[in-house]
């Protein structure tokens, strides 16, 4: 019995539920997890649990994560990135680094945050996202997160890539909308790679093609 973790660099357009598919398939074994959930658009690290490591789940849930993502001004959306349906388009006039810099000192620290309607987070007995995806907005609690470094990497309106180090909970995308409401034009997520969980980073991260046994860590708390 194959037992221990693998950090996986998840590929863009498949969901973390398909590489533990692949994974199962890859190892021929059936206990197989992953802990944190990346969506289709979302690529980077990716824990995968094998064999008694799924119960470590709550344990990796709980890391610290950074981020690499990108936003874009003017566009907002059901789903808080470009993948939902629009629902307000307008231009980013007047909007330089400076004043996202500004925007984005408000929400570095103890924040509170809802989480967006792209998110497996329920409501009613039904994940967000399957309302986001039939167009209907709900609305949803806030929670408190942490967000301990939040800084431009590059501005080139209406994209604006940027670093994000945060608490377990914290969602960038949530993020870039409530940056794009205080900016006043409104913002969505265009892209997003998780950098690190943990003390795990994508440098260690194996892509999916190279995955075998040899990537298989044990873990050592």
């Amino acid at each position: 019995m194959k037992e221990g973790i693998v950090v996986v660099n998840k590929p863009n357009g498949i969901t973390s539920h398909d590489v533990v598919s692949f994974v199962r398939r890859r190892f021929n074994m059936k206990q197989v997890g992953h802990a944190g959930t990346l969506d289709p658009l979302a690529t980077g690290v990716l824990i995968i649990l094998l064999g008694k490591s799924t119960k470590l789940f709550d344990k990796f849930m709980s890391f610290d994560k950074s981020y690499r993502a990108t936003l874009k001004l003017g566009l907002k959306t059901t789903t808080a990135d470009i993948m939902g349906q629009t629902l307000e388009e307008k231009p980013a006039v007047g909007i330089d680094q400076q004043k996202v810099e500004e925007v984005f000192k408000q929400f570095t620290g103890d924040i509170e945050q809802k989480p967006p309607m792209g998110s497996a987070v329920k409501h009613k007995g039904e994940r967000l996202y399957k309302l986001a995806w039939k167009g209907q907005q709900v609305e949803r609690v806030a929670r408190k997160v942490r967000i301990d470094d939040l800084h431009v990497l590059k501005f080139d309106s209406p994209q604006v890539e940027f670093f994000m180090s945060c608490s377990k909970g914290t969602y960038v995308r949530q993020l870039a909308e409530d940056v794009g409401d205080v900016l006043g034009c409104g913002a969505c997520i265009s892209q997003i790679e998780r950098t690190r969980v943990g003390r795990f980073d994508i440098k260690e991260a194996v892509k999916l093609e190279d995955l075998n046994e040899g990537h298989i860590q044990t873990w050592v708390n």
